[in-house]
């Protein structure tokens, strides 16, 4: 069995990294080359960097700094935000990173995902999916860092964006997002048990114990990190960090 791969998520706004609180608040995390430094230091297996605000200002990705990210990071990269098109994806890959992320651009395009799919195969593509939970309607899709609500039921698009040739799904709770407070483990489940194809639990870790309640109970194949390895703990300042390895891989091994 594949251990359970954690991955810290990067927020990117033009040439800073930034950190939100249910896709809000931003706060000053510091220069991107430093922190992927820093993660090369702590010998992590992956990293997801999303530019949140590429899709709401209809920007290409600022492929200058992602290159500069590329020629420093050692480890796998993962990139969303501003991909509308297959050359961009090219240009991507070509740059380094070995997969990149769709979300805004699926509810007018999804067709996108299979033409991408099909050049360089479905392990390269990360379909992602942000959620909200309504108080009267339940959970409602929404893109473009969570401005715009989308009308397909989640479970029916999460099934349609595998269909389509994802390899995998980012899925994200707003709600829960930058809280510290834990992962929405029932929208996990509900996604997770509903599609074949591996989900990355993103929005509200600030533990240990939550990153194995999302992999046991929400079912998810991989979690992926923000306040957490940014932060010195809730409320306190910036520290990039990574948990423990044998402490989170002894929990998950329960």
């Amino acid at each position: 069995m594949l251990r359970t791969r954690i991955i810290p998520c990067l927020l990117l706004k033009d040439d800073t990294l930034v950190k939100t609180v249910k896709f809000k608040n931003e706060q000053y995390i510091g220069d991107p080359l430093n922190t992927c430094r820093i993660f090369n230091e702590l010998e992590v297996d992956e990293m997801m960097i999303l530019d949140i605000t590429a899709s709401k200002r209809a920007a290409e990705p600022n492929f200058k700094v992602l290159h500069s990210l590329v020629s420093e990071c050692f480890m796998p990269l993962s990139y969303g935000g501003g991909i509308t098109k297959l050359s961009q994806a090219e240009q991507l890959f070509y740059t380094g990173f070995e997969k990149i992320i769709l979300n805004s651009i699926l509810y007018s395009e999804p067709q996108i995902i299979n033409n991408i799919a099909k050049v360089y195969g479905s392990q390269s593509v990360i379909a992602s999916i942000d959620v909200r939970k309504g108080m009267f309607s339940g959970y409602q899709l929404y893109s473009h860092s969570g401005s715009t609500k989308q009308k397909p039921r989640i479970l029916e698009w999460a099934k349609q964006l595998e269909d389509l040739g994802a390899g995998e799904i980012l899925l994200t709770g707003i709600d829960n997002e930058g809280t510290w407070k834990g992962f929405d483990t029932n929208l996990i489940k509900m996604v997770s048990d509903t599609v074949g194809i591996p989900v990355i639990a993103n929005g509200g870790a600030g533990s240990i114990d939550h990153i194995a309640d999302a992999v046991r109970n929400g079912h998810a194949s991989a979690v992926s990190l923000g306040s957490m390895v940014v932060f010195q703990n809730k409320g306190m300042g910036v520290l990039v960090n990574f948990p423990d390895k044998r402490k989170l891989y002894s929990v998950l091994a329960k």
